[in-house]
């Protein structure tokens, strides 16, 4: 359960300070007016904020942010120019995820620094945008390989992957609560790339992937995130989903070696084995792998507002799905939604594969009786 206690005056450890408190000659200024040492409360809050504002009281959030700032410094991410009016400079704002393990406790606060890159302009901001990742079909051929062969599965997670060199000219204002004071009026002329830039998961794959045919892998044309590496009677897969990696192959004191070399190249968390892989949780048997998603299961019914459903046997009846054009369902955005969560879920629930191909192809134009056999879909989940 979170913990919610009432503290003195906070003393932060990391140089992100109140306005109130800062020293004219400080780097940044924590643009809180508002806030001052005596109101603020140490939380440990349970909801993800949705704006700046929303952040004043809690610690975690502070100390989020700050540690975000202080990697993006150190990566020398962007540097201060003065503005021109001939730049495109795009917004920034924080975006506050908390962090779960399996069992859904609370791992860590996650603060991310996005570029409002809704305002870039194609062909003069970014020439490419596409960036490839690894297909379903795929990770359930390659845990299918290691579960025949008693192969191990490391579990790769790279910090700051986005952090990559930019071929553009891209400005950025300064970031919410972190304004040079001696240089206010100047914007971030970015060196790396950030989140919500539309080159930046490109930026990502390609660095990345460089990195790996240097080293020996060759990419499957088959599906071009999934890299293979072949030595003398070894032979190693490595699953690229954005920042999330999986690798595993036949040589135990290789696959660390390769851990190695990566963890040269990035800074990277060597999970061990794998255990929760976007969204999917694995299980090690006796038998080979489980693979489950219960908590995305319990998080569509939350969505859906059906926690409290009663369950049923089977998932959806033909009957249910005839079409009645006079009677259209008044929120087909939220319909498309719930059934795109259901669609990733027959990964590991090919019991509803049926009912979902079937309400799937009334996506265009839902009903109020389609809308029924969702809701007997997620009945059977439950």
């Amino acid at each position: 359960m979170p913990l919610s206690l009432v503290s003195p005056p906070l003393l932060s450890r990391h140089p992100m300070v109140l306005r109130s408190r800062q020293p004219k000659t400080a780097n940044m200024v924590f643009s809180a007016a508002a806030n001052t040492a005596a109101t603020r409360v140490l939380l440990f809050p349970s909801f993800e904020p949705v704006a700046f504002s929303d952040t004043d009281k809690y610690v975690a959030w502070h100390d989020a942010m700050c540690d975000k700032i202080k990697a993006l410094r150190s990566n020398n991410t962007w540097s201060l120019v003065p503005f021109h009016p001939s730049m495109n400079v795009v917004g920034s704002r924080w975006v506050y995820r908390i962090k779960h393990r399996v069992d859904g406790s609370i791992d860590r606060y996650k603060a991310r620094l996005v570029a409002r890159g809704f305002t870039q302009q194609e062909g003069i901001d970014y020439p490419e945008t596409f960036s490839p990742v690894i297909k379903q079909a795929i990770v359930r051929l390659v845990f299918s390989i290691t579960v025949s062969r008693n192969w191990k599965i490391h579990q790769l997670d790279i910090h700051n992957a986005f952090l990559n060199g930019l071929t553009e000219e891209v400005y950025m204002k300064q970031p919410p609560g972190f304004v040079d004071p001696t240089l206010p009026s100047h914007v971030c002329r970015l060196h790396k790339s950030l989140y919500g830039l539309k080159q930046t998961p490109r930026a990502w794959y390609t660095r990345l992937s460089d990195f790996l045919l240097s080293i020996g892998f060759l990419a499957s044309k088959v599906d071009t995130s999934l890299f293979i590496l072949s030595h003398g009677t070894s032979i190693f897969y490595l699953l690229v989903y954005v920042d999330d990696i999986l690798l595993t192959g036949s040589n135990s004191a290789m696959l660390y070696h390769l851990v190695q070399l990566l963890s040269s190249e990035f800074k990277l968390r060597d999970l061990g084995d794998v255990h929760y892989f976007l969204g999917i949780e694995v299980q090690s048997t006796g038998m080979g792998l489980m693979l489950r998603q219960h908590k995305y299961i319990l998080n569509i019914l939350t969505r859906a507002g059906m926690t409290s459903c009663k369950p049923i046997d089977t998932p959806v009846s033909p009957s249910k799905l005839a079409i009645q054009p006079n009677h259209l369902f008044s929120d087909p955005t939220r319909f498309r939604q719930i059934m795109g969560a259901l669609q990733y879920l027959t990964f590991t629930r090919p019991d509803i594969c049926f009912a979902v191909n079937r309400v799937c192809q009334y996506m265009h134009t839902p009903t109020y009786s389609q809308w029924v056999a969702v809701k007997c879909i997620l009945r059977y989940l439950k």
